[in-house]
């Protein structure tokens, strides 16, 4: 086992380990992936203040996101096919999060089930995360079914009413489980971890659509139905609709703009995510870390601004607390984590997250992370 010191030591070790359709679908944007590359590099460009002779004892990152008491400002964000970097991916990362005492989002796109997480971590509250669908008989439904897992919030996807192209899915014949084609058939013969896991498990569909709409009782029928269940007009209204019927807290994900900053904030919701779907939806969009401070100044004193895309790192994660987000959310970053070991793997990364985040801020001579703010950056480096 190579010594493991950082994401991207996870990211190839998974790289080596998951079916590369499943490892490209993680690790990839659409069109030239000019926005998921700048998620990542536009964080690079923000340098850090270094102060010394300041007392170093009685660090704490703990914080709260919604309320709801963090080890450190960081959820695992929801993203789809889980289970397919590793066998029952979602409940492996679910209790992951639990251990470590930070939120778990759960994606409607999920191969475990809302119920096979819930029932996998003793009822552990956890997030969903809701995609709206035309069939608004299935989203009511999806919505009781989260309220009888204990789910704590809802996050709401608002910037997938259709769907952006990832060419190397469309090159790959993505498909959950994978088609048995004699290219597909050799890949997997090289994965044997991987496949020994998914023979070891039934979850291997989308857990939370098959067998829950009509119409839809297995894997053939289920391309043509998310076809065409992507809500295009999708709307304000539509969101009013989903927080009386959820009636919790409500968290909008997908906010790059000004204007829809104060929009979600006239809406009621406990909290947005700045979020360009990790580069997935329009390429050529700015960086969530650009986007974030313009949004926080807007809205920030009147809502929680969250932000996603592009963290891999503790210093990231200090320097979007800086620029305001009271909290961040890591996709790949655990995937990565998921695929090469599975549960210890995401373990794995929360520990690094956190320990480079304890180091770093207290390099910057604080010992708190909710007294972190922009006098930790170097003036001319960051976004305003």
């Amino acid at each position: 086992m190579p010594v493991i010191t950082n994401v991207e030591d996870l990211r190839v070790l998974a790289q080596k380990r998951v079916p590369r359709m499943f490892y490209d679908y993680a690790d990839s944007g659409s069109w030239t992936e000019s926005t998921y590359r700048a998620n990542e590099s536009d964080f690079q460009k923000i340098k850090l203040r270094q102060r010394i002779l300041v007392n170093m004892e009685h660090r704490s990152t703990v914080s709260t996101m919604i309320g709801q008491r963090v080890a450190m400002p960081v959820a695992i964000a929801p993203t789809g096919l889980t289970g397919m970097q590793h066998a029952d991916g979602e409940i492996l990362a679910a209790r992951a999060a639990r251990d470590f005492g930070i939120p778990f989002t759960l994606s409607t796109m999920s191969i475990c089930s809302i119920e096979d997480v819930a029932q996998g971590t003793d009822n552990h509250p956890f997030w969903f995360q809701l995609y709206v669908m035309k069939d608004r008989d299935f989203i009511e439904r999806l919505i009781d079914r989260a309220k009888r897992a204990n789910c704590s919030a809802l996050v709401l996807t608002l910037d997938l009413q259709i769907l952006g192209q990832r060419h190397k899915d469309i090159k790959n014949g993505l498909s959950a489980p994978p088609k048995l084609t004699i290219k597909n058939m050799i890949d997997i013969a090289t994965k044997p971890r991987w496949a020994l896991g998914m023979l070891g498990t039934p979850r291997r569909q989308f857990g939370n659509i098959v067998g829950h709409v009509k119409g839809v009782s297995d894997m053939s029928k289920l391309s043509e139905w998310t076809a065409s269940q992507f809500d295009p007009a999708l709307n304000w209204k539509d969101v009013e609709w989903i927080k009386k019927r959820w009636g919790g807290k409500l968290i909008l994900k997908g906010i790059q703009d000004v204007e829809d900053a104060r929009q979600a904030l006239n809406s009621g919701a406990d909290a947005l995510i700045v979020s360009n779907h990790g580069g997935r939806q329009l390429d050529g969009a700015e960086s969530s870390i650009q986007s974030l401070p313009a949004i926080v100044d807007a809205v920030g004193k009147d809502i929680e601004v969250h932000m996603d895309g592009g963290i891999r790192s503790g210093q990231d994660v200090l320097k979007a607390r800086a620029l305001g987000a009271r909290g961040c959310y890591i996709g790949r970053a655990f995937l990565y984590g998921l695929g090469a070991m599975g549960g210890p793997g995401v373990t794995k990364v929360l520990e690094m997250l956190h320990k480079e985040l304890d180091l770093t801020m207290a390099f910057c001579g604080r010992t708190d992370v909710e007294k972190v703010d922009k006098s930790i950056l170097l003036p001319g480096t960051y976004p305003t």
